[in-house]
């Protein structure tokens, strides 16, 4: 068996199995040992450019980081955007190569393998080990055939397996039991152990449970991994679960809305404000109303003239004129930036059907989707005050101003962006627009000028949690059994 690759899959999505995969890669380049994370296959929305000018899911970046690397498209060879419930935009090796339904894509699945196939092999002659994520479940019947994301790939390269549950969940024992039924006599041996993922309380009182479990499955328990409080990675896909941010509403705090589009996109970008202790940031979603906010921030977006479509229609194009009236700001970023001019063109048909939408009108600007993404890594200063600002663009939109356009954003490629002459609205496609703790203080001293908290810095922060991950490996898994997996000298761990 291939003890150069371990992967970690999982009995459900948001069992754990980013966070496992992330600690592993951190415990292991402690140890000065050339780690690289994979993901055959990642559906997600939440997306970074990497050094190679390619496109791939955030998890894989953070994973990335947490092995001391740049982000390559190798490490997530297949990306899925999905644009409506039945179809997702298909990104091969970073790049889109079209819009695909289900039937479509599972045709074309032995394209895909092919191209995992490859990034894996390339990643096996520069790196010493592979430790891989799955997606969702190995054990959901009706994607068994042709499968490249869990078992299949596993199969292909003949790699152990690991598999992560959320006891935070219930029923632990009935997921890791049911799914290793579901599963082929030869997918079965190559699951080596299982780990039990968000524990809270005395594990005294689990451990009959587990005694069970490895008596029952023949398999060993490696670990059970705390409940971690106030722990902060970004989300591969799905919205925090917390919809608000934990300060307190008082009079003091800077109140932020954001609506939870049904396409929302990147919406990792605003992580940095739900942390910030003078910020309170909630998602709305639909039948709400948009209550008195600061600041209302169009997010990203799949499917921009959809999305666009979906806030009329909750009625929120009137409530966003009278929270402008009121002297309140606003942000549109990359998706929801186009939505902020007069016209959102798709003359192809790229992310809906062939034809074009009104927007906001707030900017005089016309958007005009084209076939080739802009995909790069920025650096520049915000205008209205020079504050360093950094993000990446991920957008297929080209954007044209009128006359009166002033820029938000001055780079060396020339200028991204635009606010309002009245200052109150600002657009720009650049995401991770918070990170930088200047840019954020800038505009959060935009959006409340008095007495504005310096933000902590986020990349220490990504740093702490990645630390606190690798950490729970040394103290709660089996670090022997680990090691023997990977074909470790088991001595020194």
């Amino acid at each position: 068996m291939n003890t150069q690759t371990l992967m970690i899959q999982g009995t459900t999505s948001d069992a754990g199995k980013s966070f496992l995969v992330t600690a592993l890669c951190r415990w292991l380049a402690r140890r000065d040992i050339r780690v690289v994370p994979f993901k055959p296959q990642n559906m997600a929305l939440n997306s970074v450019v990497s050094v190679d000018g390619g496109e791939i899911g955030r998890a894989q970046a953070v994973q990335a980081f947490a092995c001391g690397l740049e982000p390559h498209t190798d490490m997530n060879p297949v990306l899925l955007k999905p644009n409506s419930d039945t179809g997702a935009q298909v990104i091969i090796h970073g790049h889109a190569v079209g819009n695909m339904n289900a039937v479509s894509y599972h045709d074309y699945k032995s394209v895909a393998l092919n191209a995992v196939l490859e990034s894996h092999a390339r990643l096996i002659t520069n790196y010493e080990k592979i430790i891989v994520e799955g997606a969702g479940s190995p054990a959901e019947i009706n994607l068994r055939a042709n499968d490249i994301a869990n078992m299949g790939f596993a199969e292909s390269i003949d790699c152990p397996v690991i598999l992560i549950a959320d006891i935070d969940r219930g029923g632990v024992f009935a997921h890791l039991v049911g799914t290793l039924s579901l599963l082929s006599d030869s997918e079965q041996a190559r699951i080596k152990g299982f780990v039990i993922n968000r524990f809270r309380g005395d594990i005294a009182l689990l451990e009959p449970g587990l005694k069970w479990l490895s008596e029952h499955t023949g398999k060993p328990v490696l670990g059970v991994l705390p409940y971690l409080q106030d722990l902060h990675l970004e989300a591969e896909d799905a919205l925090p679960k917390a919809q608000h941010s934990a300060v307190a509403e008082t009079a003091k705090a800077i109140q932020i809305i954001i609506p939870a589009l049904p396409r929302i996109s990147n919406h990792t970008d605003f992580d940095p404000l739900r942390l910030h202790p003078q910020v309170n940031l909630i998602f709305i979603g639909p039948g709400e109303v948009i209550p008195p906010a600061d600041l209302i921030i169009l997010p990203g977006s799949k499917s921009v003239r959809a999305d666009l479509d979906w806030i009329c229609k909750q009625g929120w194009k009137k409530e966003i004129h009278r929270h402008l009236r009121y002297g309140g700001k606003m942000i549109g970023i990359c998706g929801g930036f186009q939505m902020l001019g007069k016209y959102i063109h798709d003359p192809d048909g790229l992310e809906s059907n062939v034809g074009s939408s009104t927007g906001l009108a707030f900017f005089d600007m016309v958007t005009t989707l084209k076939q080739n993404k802009i995909l790069r890594n920025v650096e520049g200063s915000l205008a209205f005050n020079g504050a360093a600002v950094s993000g990446y663009e991920i957008h297929a939109g080209v954007t044209s101003f009128g006359s009166s356009y002033k820029p938000a954003i001055k780079f060396i490629h020339g200028t991204d962006g635009a606010i309002s002459e009245d200052g109150l609205i600002l657009g720009t496609y650049w995401h991770g627009l918070f990170e930088s703790s200047d840019a954020c203080s800038a505009l959060l001293a935009w959006i409340m000028s008095d007495n504005v908290i310096q933000p902590s810095d986020y990349h220490i922060l990504r740093e702490t949690s990645v630390n606190r991950l690798a950490d729970c490996v040394s103290e709660h898994l089996d670090t022997t059994q680990l090691g023997k997996l990977l074909g470790l000298d088991t001595a020194s761990l």
